[in-house]
């Protein structure tokens, strides 16, 4: 893995969507990570995997579903230890509301 970000994504995000929408275009790009929503109304999200991978992935979240309207996307630091949040033997998971 080239690259890990974790990304904090503002806006029109819940109730439209967008964590399965992230798994499934995650999971396309052979990125591993997780999402969840938080309880603040903005989603979550950690991508691992080789750069512009990732890169295409975060300007994909910029878009999101058809019903979503992002305002702000936040990019921080994460490690590989934030990997370990993910369900056993899955590549990209969705967790629970934080």
């Amino acid at each position: 893995m080239d690259l890990i970000v974790r990304v904090v994504i503002r806006g029109r995000v819940q109730g439209v969507g967008y964590r399965a929408w992230t798994e499934y275009a995650a999971l396309e790009r052979g990125i591993a990570g997780w999402v969840r929503n938080r309880r603040d109304g903005a989603v979550e999200a950690l991508f691992a995997g080789v750069q512009a991978d990732v890169r295409t992935m975060i300007e994909a979240c910029r878009e999101g579903p058809p019903n979503a309207r992002v305002q702000t996307i936040d990019q921080l630091s994460a490690a590989a230890d934030d990997l370990a949040l993910r369900r056993g033997g899955e590549t990209f998971s969705v967790l629970s509301t934080v």
